[in-house]
Order: structure tokens, then sequence, then C-alpha cells
């Protein structure tokens, strides 16, 4: 898996209503970071992961831009954080928070990442030092287009 470093979660554009965006902190090995993550509700399939060293308007910002870039320009929904409204209107998209249903969805999503993360890092350490975040980084994308399978085979 690392020695192919997958980069893209899908190589073709899908038609999407709306993103529903949340982050939340993770442990990988002794460092925290910030685990972003996009879905679509409809469907409850993931369409973007990311993992940065920071949570701000700048981080948020590229996140929704590179989805934008893949997937079109829809409303966002996120769980009201300051830097989500800023990081919309500077790309001048839609911003709602979003209701309950919706964000039992992403939280759901986010948990099931988590623990899964959790577990590859308990069970496959990077032996590289200093290399543990690229590590999982490599990691999430295969992980997510499994998972996108998974829901679509039930």
């Amino acid at each position: 898996m690392q020695k192919y470093k997958p980069k893209k979660l899908y190589s073709k554009k899908k038609k999407v209503e709306e993103f529903v965006v949340d982050e939340t902190m993770i442990k990988i090995g002794s460092e925290l970071a910030w685990l972003w993550v996009a879905i679509e509700p409809a469907k409850k399939e993931t369409l973007s992961t990311s993992i940065s060293k920071e949570r701000n308007l700048f981080v948020a910002k590229r996140f929704l831009y590179r989805l934008l870039e893949k997937h079109g320009e829809c409303p966002v929904l996120t769980d009201g954080g300051t830097w989500y409204p800023q990081a919309c209107q500077f790309l001048k998209i839609k911003h709602h928070v979003h209701p309950s249903f919706e964000k039992s969805i992403i939280e759901r999503t986010i948990q099931y990442i988590k623990d899964r993360t959790e577990i590859f890092d308990d069970y496959f350490p990077c032996r590289k030092k200093n290399r543990k975040l690229r590590h999982v980084k490599n990691w999430l994308n295969p992980f997510a287009i499994l998972h996108n399978k998974e829901l679509f085979i039930k």
C-alpha cells in the first residue's frame, strides 16, 4: 500500500447535490492531527478525506476547494465551526449548518474512520521516523474506496 502512494479517491467526477463536512482530532502514534471528511448524505458515500496538523480557515478553504474541483459547486453543510462560513464565503458557495440527521451520518462516518485509523496505526505501524502522518494519509484513500464499495454491496 505504501509503495504505490495512492493519491486519488476517485478518478471521475461525480454529481453531488450537497456535501456534509466535518473534522475531528485523531491520534497517530504520539502525534495529534485533524481528520477532515466530506460525505454525500443521500448515499452516505465518503467523497474526500484529508489530514492536517491545524484546524483553521486556510485548511478548511483548501479542503473545500479540492472538494469543489472534484465534484463541482454545491451547498456545504457543516457543524457550525467558525472557519467554514468564512471559507465558503471566500469560495462563493452556499453554507448551511446541518440538521440532526446529517450530523448523525457524518459523526458515524468519522467515528468509523477513527476506529479503523487507530487499528491501522496499532497493527501496521510506520517504521520510518517522522512519517506516521504520511503513512496514514496513504492508507485513507484506498480505505474510503473500499468502504464506499461495501456500502453498495449491502
